[in-house]
């Protein structure tokens, strides 16, 4: 059975068994990372050498990056639905992955360890906010794109919608209030999200708390 190396409150470990189970693949997950240590150990960084999670291990294929296992797990199981076959559609759904790693994950970055990772004492609002606008900023992005389609890639939910979604529930969800900041609205983003919000995945391994 596929093994999953990672916690469950880690948004890169999230995409990776939230698309497990939209395809219906069996895993078993295995705690690593925060509370639970073991990425610094020697079996672990055998493994990952980066010492981060999510890790899979596929029989004798050992992969990190949760894009790559993402698209390799697709590809591998005939997950078309999700990652579609020809190549400009292919394109579409990596660009969104992508572009959540390189942009809208970094934006949100602050925002998320100011909030939920830092001591209430030591917290920064005024860095925090700004991390709350930039993340804004690129989710406007996302909220214009979704005006006229209800996924990203078109009619259904791909690998993209996965990448951004996990980022974009901890936006929508963070105690922003805290520190006097409100969200602009984004009536197109929060369509999206109930949708993703009606799939059990999401809601099993997306909707939990935040920590």
């Amino acid at each position: 059975m596929l093994k999953v190396w990672g916690r469950s409150t880690s948004s890169n470990v999230q995409k990776v068994v939230w698309l497990c189970d939209e395809i219906g693949l069996p895993f078993e997950r295995i705690d690593a990372g925060g509370k639970f240590g073991r990425v610094n150990e020697p079996e672990y960084r055998a493994m990952n050498p980066n010492g981060r999670v999510p890790t899979i291990v596929d029989g004798d294929f050992v992969l990190w990056e949760s894009n790559t296992i993402c698209r390799y797990l697709a590809a591998k199981h005939g997950a078309t639905s999700v990652y579609p076959a020809p190549l400009q559609a292919r394109a579409d759904t990596e660009r969104w992955m992508d572009w959540a790693s390189t942009t809208l994950g970094p934006a949100l970055h602050q925002a998320f360890w100011g909030l939920i990772r830092t001591p209430a004492a030591q917290q920064d609002p005024a860095a925090i906010r700004a991390s709350a606008e930039g993340a804004a900023a690129a989710l406007s992005i996302v909220d214009a794109r979704l005006a006229d389609r209800p996924f990203l890639c078109g009619d259904a939910l791909t690998l993209g919608d996965i990448a951004v979604g996990v980022h974009a529930y901890r936006w929508l969800h963070l105690p922003f209030d805290r520190v006097d900041y409100v969200r602009p609205a984004v009536p197109n983003l929060r369509r999206w999200h109930d949708q993703l919000a009606a799939r059990p995945p999401y809601r099993k391994w997306v909707m939990i708390e935040i920590v």
